[in-house]
């Protein structure tokens, strides 16, 4: 038998021994917690005797306990779990070490529900994204992951803490790394998308604020969605050749995620047209089927580690749900469902302003080396070049 097992059989020895320990558990420990049937049946008999008013749920002194409490409760439990007799009772109140320590014990059968429930319902949140995925729907992905977010707040709260994120430490190991397959229709999507938004780079200000590099399925769409980004906030004009020119400063080039055919052929201007916004709906759409995927299996990996303690364990399956969190707020966000936070002037997404503006296209033009700009010379007041060349050639 497992540790947990022997902790189930001892709370509930405790509590024949000792029915006022009910008094300590019943506040935070269900019937539900315990992980076998007859072990949930009995312990919910004994709640229902005490709710009664059983005579023996009101001893709290140290004489001996009515047998009717043992043969009470098992004749109780026996109405939902077959295979129950007195004999069983008898074992399960040898198993018991010491009835005082039955809080103590109840505790490890929590503790124990825990990490069983943390594993089940990202188990279910894998499954509905898995599902979602094939049927291009959303619903089950988004229920199933409100529904583990709040079982991880109510199992923070039974645990005696605050439902608080926190991230693992470095050495924490994590669930190894299972690419998804990616859609080719996706794949098209995104292409179609950014040259949507090359084409017409006013496009940007509708999908900015909700569309984040992260959420393209492909490496080398992120870096042109970054390069398209970037431009945008310095307010610099975007066409394909800029946006080559962008990605080859970040790097996108020398580390091979792109190549120049590659973005000029997904930049051409002539080659999309249609609605940006749709189709951004579609790719954050696959990016939290995808985030929501990668964070059921860390949550599951954490809950199958039972030497995590159930805070750490809730904290840290928290902070795995984060990423999970923010594409699902921005989800509704393109969807209409919530609405955008309003930007500041110094983020990105919102109207760049005119000095940044004028810093950026100061640097496409020519300067003169060590003039003053306030005292620079004038188109006006410059000679006429063209005149005086003319003039010298003449004479």
């Amino acid at each position: 038998m497992t540790p947990l097992v022997h902790a189930e059989q001892a709370v509930l020895g405790a509590v024949f021994l000792a029915p006022g320990q009910l008094d300590r558990l019943s506040p935070w420990l269900r019937p539900e917690h315990f992980s076998r049937p007859a072990h949930t049946a009995i312990y919910a008999a004994m709640l229902k005797l005490r709710a009664d008013g059983h005579p023996a749920s009101k001893e709290q002194g140290a004489g001996p306990v009515p047998r009717s409490w043992v043969t009470d409760t098992v004749a109780e439990a026996s109405k939902h779990a077959r295979g129950l007799t007195a004999s069983y009772a008898h074992s399960l109140v040898s198993a018991c070490p010491r009835p005082e320590h039955a809080v103590v014990y109840g505790r490890m059968v929590l503790e124990g529900a825990i990490h069983r429930s943390v594993a089940q319902h990202a188990t279910r949140l894998h499954q509905a994204a898995h599902a979602d995925a094939i049927r291009v729907g959303i619903d089950e992905t988004v229920h199933h992951a409100e529904v583990l977010s709040d079982v991880l707040a109510d199992l923070a709260r039974r645990w005696g803490g605050e439902p608080r994120p926190v991230a693992p430490p470095a050495s924490a190991p994590s669930p190894a790394a299972h690419p998804q397959p990616v859609d080719e229709q996706l794949l098209a999507d995104e292409e179609f998308l950014l040259g949507c938004l090359s084409a017409r780079p006013q496009k940007l200000d509708e999908v900015v604020g909700w569309l984040h590099p992260s959420d393209f399925a492909d490496a080398g769409h992120q870096q042109i969605y970054r390069s398209l980004g970037a431009l945008h906030h310095r307010g610099e004009p975007i066409d394909h050749l800029t946006v080559l020119w962008e990605t080859q400063r970040r790097g996108a080039l020398a580390d091979r995620a792109l190549d120049t055919e590659r973005v000029l052929r997904i930049c051409d201007p002539s080659a999309f047209a249609g609605s940006a916004g749709y189709v951004g709906e579609q790719v954050v759409q696959a990016s939290l089927m995808r985030a929501a995927a990668v964070a059921a299996r860390q949550v599951r990996a954490l809950a199958d580690d039972e030497s995590l303690a159930p805070g750490r364990l809730i904290g840290y399956a928290l902070h795995a749900l984060g990423p999970l969190d923010d594409v699902r707020r921005r989800w509704r966000i393109a969807t209409g469902a919530e609405s955008e936070p309003p930007r500041a002037a110094d983020q990105p997404g919102a109207a760049p302003p005119a000095a940044r503006i004028e810093a950026a296209r100061s640097r496409s033009r020519p300067h003169l080396t060590g003039t003053d700009p306030a005292t620079a010379p004038t188109a006006a007041s410059r000679p006429a070049v063209s005149g005086r060349l003319h003039r010298r050639s003449a004479s």
